[in-house]
């Protein structure tokens, strides 16, 4: 009986041998990065139009603008200090970058002024932003009020602040967005108070408080930064935190602004 199996042995250790033998599968030739780019840049649509206004945040960086025909462009802020050189109101801009679904949101990866074109490159490591030297205590408490000319989106489609039909800007985190958005319509009259700043090409605050009038405004957070400083005055943003635990129902039109849970 053993000699019946030693073919059937030996017939298997030749398989299996073969088997090992078999040269592995190659991963698939990785393409350069530059041409990865250059076919994504080519999938991406192009829009061309008017630059109608910069977009600025609360810091003061220029983050986007909006083109003649309603087009919100959305870019990061270290490309805002080339895109300040490279272009002004009223110049024509070719934008290509990624759409936001269901809205009028253009996430620029590259923008093109006559002769000039800014690329979306992340900035070298260790090296210093707008942010970064901007002096302290450089935002100041400031307040907005006027009429909500369009409602501001990030590039995901998160509703993270209104543009003011006076020109300023009031900035909010999404997650207060999605309270205040039923309310904070176009035509929609608006009360803020918070820290921010003012350039040549806006103003911009971070709204803590956000009210139909100056005597219905709510506050937006709470902690101990939110309270009066040593000296009795408003302290700075540094601290504050968003509000936590389940979101209210939004707004009835004409109803006064929902509570928003503050921070514990």
């Amino acid at each position: 009986m053993q000699h019946l199996h030693r073919p059937l042995v030996l017939a298997t250790l030749l398989i299996g041998a073969s088997a090992f033998a078999q040269p592995a599968a190659q991963p698939p030739a990785l393409r350069p990065w530059s041409q990865a780019q250059a076919e994504a840049e080519a999938a991406a649509p192009t829009v061309t139009g008017r630059l109608q206004q910069w977009l600025v945040n609360p810091n003061g960086e220029v983050d986007g603008f909006l083109l003649a025909d309603g087009t919100q462009v959305a870019f990061p802020p270290h490309l805002g200090a080339e895109l300040l050189q490279a272009a002004k109101p009223g110049d024509s801009v070719q934008v290509s970058g990624w759409r936001t679904p269901g809205l009028p949101v253009l996430c620029a990866t590259s923008v093109a002024a006559g002769n000039h074109s800014v690329q979306d490159q992340p900035p070298a490591p260790g090296a210093r932003g707008p942010r970064e030297l901007r002096e302290p205590g450089a935002l100041t408490a400031m307040g907005a009020s006027g009429r909500v000319a369009r409602v501001l989106y990030s590039g995901r489609g998160d509703a993270n602040g209104v543009l003011l039909d006076g020109g300023s800007i009031v900035r909010f985190p999404p997650h207060v967005g999605a309270v205040l958005m039923p309310w904070l319509q176009p035509g929609s009259t608006v009360h803020a108070r918070g820290w921010g700043s003012r350039s040549a090409q806006g103003s911009a605050l971070e709204a803590t408080a956000v009210g139909p009038t100056a005597e219905s405004m709510q506050e937006l957070f709470a902690g101990p930064a939110a309270g009066p400083g040593p000296e009795g005055g408003p302290r700075g943003p540094r601290g504050l935190r968003g509000p936590r635990g389940p979101l209210p129902p939004p707004p009835v039109a004409g109803q006064p602004l929902p509570p928003v849970p503050p921070a514990s």
